[in-house]
Order: structure tokens, then C-alpha cells, then sequence
């Protein structure tokens, strides 16, 4: 049901006095980001964001919301396009405190999008509209670890799962609910893996760092250095070895290619990129690995031969340099995440909305990695 004169699945963010800004913001910027980020780090441009994002609340109004910070909704309810997913930040209330009787325009809202067909989707304690529209009565919920007892108390048709930082429930699966703190990360990157794709919802964690903020920036960093380069010949030289990174003595080639004296060539090459030719292709095969560790149960031996190192173990040792962990805590850590999104977008009914997006330097993409 998204907004056919826009070609793009719609994300409303509903925005309630209570509303936290923080997740406000931060789902908005995180949703935008899809499609449009990635080719700005791996080639110097925006893209086109592949989800239309809108801030919607009761009356459109400007206003402070629960921590004080300014608000200004893109429009009213009466004025949002149907929206493919309606996207509910934390409340900043207490426990306690009841909500009852505070949002009915948002919450005949809610229930009257539902009806047409519309996901919703609530972080941390936004599932409290939810479950006050009456529409977890029967069905399995979450909210932050502080809310769940009361939540249970207060709407006891409601099954409650405090240990559950992710749960998806209702008619086609379309409530989707996760738990305390900055689980809103998780929910922005399962939309993203929902209505774009697994592989877009992977450049999206790896751009945000999203759920991966203890192991530092190391495992993303290296698409960064495979961008394309003004000069003719040498980007002559990254299409080919983008597609032929496994062969032995690539530079050699490259240099072949080129026409240049080797020496020559490694020069102009570095000039150009600001990286050594051998190191772009230790990126480009490395990439490759990490692509097939995700998504193959290949062992490593095998992936390191498959990208062009006869000898697994220097094929380890560089890995674990330049990544910042084993080719085996790789693939533990980033194939989970890849099955959970690929789980999530066959729990929906948005199979037509999938796009086939790539998050690895493929050889019939040539170098731009996107």
C-alpha cells in the first residue's frame, strides 16, 4: 500500500507529547539512510533513499515532547499518505502512570491503518498505544524490562514477554514490537530489512554500527578504500580486477593491463586511490570473504581459496588484521544478524517490495561495491 505517486514503501513516525526525541530522530535518520547513504562512503554521492519517512502527530503542530526537545511533524494524521508502516518512538512516562483516556485521535488512527493493511511497529514502551488501542488483546508483546509487569497488570489479554527483545505478532505479523533502551535500532534495522531488503538492511548496520558497537568500527571500515577514481586507466584497471581479484599475481596483471611499467603503475595507482595496489585487492577479496562467510556454511579454507589465497592460514592472519576478528567470529556475529533479517522479511506480506540490494563487491559490479 505504499504511495504509488512516490514508488517508495511509506514510514509514519507517530509523534505524542510523551514521545522520546532521541528515538524519534534517531528511527527517522536511520530509515532515511537506506539506499542513500551507502553510495555517499563507497562513492562519494547520495543515493536515493529507498523508504519515504514522514514525522506525523495529531494536529501537525510544532511542540515540545517528552524530553523538552522541539518537535515539527512533517504533517497531521488527516494529511499522511497511507502509510505502509506506522512507527511508534518510547513514551517518556512512568510506570505508573496511566495513559488512558490521553491519545484517542492517534488511536482510532492507529486501529482505522491497521484495517487497510498497515505494519505497526512500537519501540520500547510506544507498545503501551498499542496495547491501549486494544490491539495486543490475545496477541504476544514486549516493552522495556521497567513496564512489563505493569503492562501485564494493567491489559492482562496481553502475553507480555519480558526476556523477548524483539517480537512480531498479529494478523500477517504486522505488530512488531521491541524491547527497552536503544532496541529501537533493532526495530528501524528489521523495517529496513522488512521493506528494502536483507543485504540494504546490512549496509545500514554496517554504516550505523548498529548492534555491533563493542567491536568498533573495524569489520566496515575497508569499502571505504575501493571507491572510483577520475583517472581513466586506472579505473580501467579497478573494473577488471573487480572481477578478476582471484587470480594469481593480480598487481602484475593490473599492470599488464595498464600498459605501465609495474613500478610505474603502483604509483599511479596509489596517486589515484591513496591505497597501494595490493592492498586494494587484500579489500576486494577480503569483502568477498566476508560475503560468503555470511550467507554459506563454505569452510574457510575453502573461501580463501575461492578469493585467491592458496595459504588459509596467511588468509586468517590478514583477516583477523584488517577485520579485527577471526574469519569463524565473523561469520558467528554477522550470519545471525543476515538469518534474523532474511526471517523477518518472509514474516511479512512485502515479498514484492524486496529489493536485490548487495553489500559485497560482486565481479559484475566492478569496484563501486553497491
Amino acid at each position: 500500500m505504499s504511495d504509488r505517486a512516490n514508488d517508495k514503501p511509506t514510514v509514519a513516525l507517530l509523534c505524542v507529547p510523551e514521545s522520546t526525541a532521541s528515538t524519534l530522530y534517531g528511527m527517522f535518520d536511520v530509515l532515511e539512510s537506506a539506499g542513500r547513504d551507502w553510495p555517499l562512503l563507497v562513492e562519494g554521492r547520495f543515493g536515493e533513499s529507498a523508504l519515504r519517512t514522514l514525522i506525523v502527530s495529531a494536529d501537525g503542530e510544532g511542540r515540545a515532547v517528552g524530553n523538552g526537545l522541539w518537535m515539527q511533524p512533517h504533517a497531521a494524521l488527516a494529511a499522511c499518505p497511507p502509510p505502509d508502516v506506522i512507527a511508534i518512538p518510547d513514551l517518556m512516562v512512568p510506570p505508573q502512570e496511566v495513559i488512558t483516556g490521553r491519545h484517542e485521535a492517534e488511536l482510532e488512527w492507529l486501529r482505522r491503518e491497521y484495517e487497510r493493511g498497515a505494519t505497526l511497529a512500537a519501540a520500547c514502551t510506544g507498545a503501551l498505544l498499542l496495547a491501549e488501542a486494544g490491539m495486543l488483546d490475545g496477541q504476544d508483546a514486549t516493552t522495556h524490562w521497567g513496564f512489563c509487569e505493569t503492562m501485564q497488570a494493567r491489559y492482562p489479554n496481553v502475553r507480555v514477554h519480558s526476556n523477548r527483545p524483539l517480537v512480531i505478532s498479529g494478523e500477517a505479523q504486522r505488530l512488531i514490537m521491541a524491547g527497552g533502551g536503544t532496541s529501537w535500532q533493532d526495530l528501524a534495522l528489521f523495517l529496513v530489512g522488512r521493506l528494502v531488503g536483507t543485504d540494504e538492511a546490512m549496509r545500514v548496520a554496517r554504516l550505523h554500527l548498529l548492534d555491533w558497537h563493542h567491536i568498533g568500527q573495524q569489520p566496515f571500515a575497508s569499502l571505504t578504500r575501493t571507491r572510483q577514481v577520475d583517472d581513466a586507466l586506472i579505473a580501467k584497471c579497478q573494473e577488471w580486477i573487480a572481477q578478476h581479484y582471484d587470480r594469481n599475481s593480480p598487481v602484475a596483471a593490473m599492470a599488464a593491463l595498464s600498459g605501465l611499467a609495474e613500478r610505474s603503475f603502483k604509483r599511479r595507482f596509489e596517486k589515484a586511490t591513496g591505497v597501494a595496489p595490493l592492498e586494494y585487492v587484500h579489500t576486494l577479496r577480503l569483502e568477498e570473504a566476508k560475503h560468503s562467510l555470511e550467507t554459506t556454511d563454505a569452510p574457510i579454507e575453502q573461501i580463501a581459496n575461492e578469493v585467491g589465497y592458496e595459504d588459509a592460514s596467511f588468509f586468517g592472519r590478514l583477516f583477523r588484521r584488517k577485520v579485527g576478528l577471526t574469519p569463524a567470529q565473523y561469520r558467528k556475529r554477522f550470519r545471525s544478524l543476515r538469518r534474523a533479517l532474511g526471517e523477518g522479511m518472509r514474516a511479512g506480506e512485502r515479498a514484492d517490495r524486496h529489493a536485490p540490494f548487495v553489500t559485497r563487491p560482486r565481479r559484475s559490479e566492478a569496484v563501486n561495491a553497491s
